[in-house]
């Protein structure tokens, strides 16, 4: 939020100036034990804790393999060929496929179950946060105008008592009983009465300045309590964003193993339960042809992804020179945890300027940050405090990072639907939420640079219709993106 001080948690340098240091959440300490990043070889070991944490039964209703399979355990098609000849070594050998296959996709099952409820922790934690922190912040400035109108009522006070001052050293008690004239004795009455006048005024100065001072000192004390609940919340939620993170990296290694393992294990379990005269050499081939398949897919997927980012990037450059012919830009209005619009289109989107920051959305804006109405929809509302901007450009259009940095989350993400967070460094970080259904392009600990597309545009999560969710993380807590853009020459309004 803007103007509350925290904690700067992000490691990496960027040429953004360090946050302003002070007594808040994380410490040193937490912030390297927090950043260790997993490791795929880890990956698993932590997808089966979690599995048992969530405590998932079996089909077969037991609550955990009796054996856990490596990748060396899997048989050959040499020891497929070997178990055909022996109808004992072939059950045994069918048993003991079964179990792999039903453990691979066990495994998926279960680490994508502890990724999505890691994920909808960190997302709670999170918003508690935004809302303690926006919270504080309100506190505080209630404070700070109740101390100015404090001081404005003393300073008044303080000249009334210099009038008071002044008026009784001019007109004493004994002026008025040895007054000469109807005339003196009349203006002396006169000073008198502006004096009870003066008097009763400052009173009620007084008064004022007094409940003034009071009123900023105890929003000052709540101020702090709100603060000290923010700094608690705040390390509640980077350790949640850990431990998602952990979990979304585990759930893809799972996949990844599955895919990896899936084809050749189904056609050896087919080859030993096959009668005919159909040799494993035959289904080998098989398996190598639909494995064949299945790489090219993704390979073709992958080329759609490169050539959808360079004409990404061409089509901003266009903007670019368009808007330098022009000698003008776009600008745009949108919801995280709700909000949404159609397209629209900005000349700057993805273009990094010379602050080296970049519009992280071709799109129009399509709703602000701060307090707003709650939005609900058949199955939710939205948040009331909106920690950040919407640009709609389109379902599909591409997002840009907003600046160089690494990605430091990458995944599901509660309200915000498919969600990426980069870190730029000295305490300055963004996300961008709602993505589309495998529209995130980078991975964890991926280094980016401004104006790289990401990912792209869409409507998951709390969303009512395809945009961009875009906030900026200053020392952990959110900042309005606004004026934090345009004060870095880019236009987001």
């Amino acid at each position: 939020m803007t103007g509350v001080k925290q904690a700067s948690h992000f490691p990496m340098d960027a040429p953004e100036a360090s946050a302003e240091p002070c007594d808040c959440a994380p410490t040193e300490a937490e912030r390297r034990r927090l950043w260790t990043p997993i490791t795929r070889r880890s990956a698993l070991t932590l997808a089966g804790v979690g599995a048992v944490a969530l405590g998932v039964g079996l089909s077969h209703g037991t609550s955990a393999f009796a054996v856990t399979y490596n990748p060396d355990d899997y048989p050959s098609w040499e020891d497929v060929e070997r178990a055909k000849k022996n109808q004992g070594d072939k059950e045994a050998e069918i048993r003991r496929l079964e179990d792999m296959i039903a453990q691979l996709t066990r495994r998926v099952e279960e680490t994508r179950a502890a990724a999505q409820q890691a994920a909808d922790e960190y997302y709670e934690a999170q918003q508690a946060f935004y809302e303690q922190a926006y919270r504080a912040d309100e506190l505080q400035k209630q404070a700070d105008e109740q101390a100015t109108l404090a001081e404005t009522a003393a300073t008044n006070a303080a000249r009334v008592a210099s009038q008071l001052s002044r008026a009784g050293g001019d007109s004493t008690s004994l002026e008025v009983l040895f007054a000469g004239s109807a005339a003196s004795a009349d203006e002396l009455l006169t000073k008198l009465g502006q004096m009870d006048k003066l008097i009763g005024g400052s009173e009620t100065i007084y008064a004022e300045a007094v409940a003034a001072r009071d009123s900023a000192q105890n929003l000052s004390d709540q101020a702090a309590v709100a603060r000290d609940e923010r700094d608690r919340l705040q390390k509640i939620a980077e350790e949640k964003m850990v431990a998602a993170q952990n979990a979304q990296i585990a759930a893809e290694q799972a996949l990844a193993d599955q895919q990896e393992h899936m084809v050749t294990l189904e056609g050896q379990l087919a080859a030993l339960r096959d009668n005919t005269k159909k040799t494993v050499d035959e289904y080998k081939d098989g398996v190598a042809a639909k494995k064949a398949y299945e790489e090219e897919q993704r390979r073709k997927e992958e080329e759609r992804r490169r050539k959808a980012a360079e004409e990404a990037a061409r089509r901003a450059r266009e903007a670019a020179a368009a808007a330098a012919a022009n000698n003008g830009g776009g600008g745009g209005n949108s919801g995280g945890g709700g909000g949404g619009g159609g397209g629209g289109g900005s000349s700057t989107g993805g273009q990094a300027v010379g602050s080296g920051w970049a519009r992280p959305s071709d799109g129009w804006r399509t709703s602000g940050y701060g307090p707003r109405p709650q939005m609900c929809g058949p199955s939710y509302c939205g948040s009331k405090i909106h920690a950040g901007i919407d640009l709609a450009a389109g379902c599909g259009a591409p997002i840009y990072a907003a600046a160089n940095g690494r990605v430091i989350y990458a995944g599901q993400l509660g309200g915000f639907g498919n969600y990426i967070r980069l870190d730029h460094g000295n305490g300055v970080g963004t996300g961008y939420g709602h993505i589309v259904n495998g529209g995130i392009i980078v991975g964890y600990g991926q280094q980016v640079r401004a104006g790289q597309v990401i990912a792209y545009e869409g409507n998951t999560g709390n969303s009512f219709g395809c945009h961009l969710h875009f906030e900026v993380y200053v020392g952990g807590g959110t900042t309005d993106p606004g004026p934090w853009m345009s004060a870095r020459g880019v236009n987001t309004y």
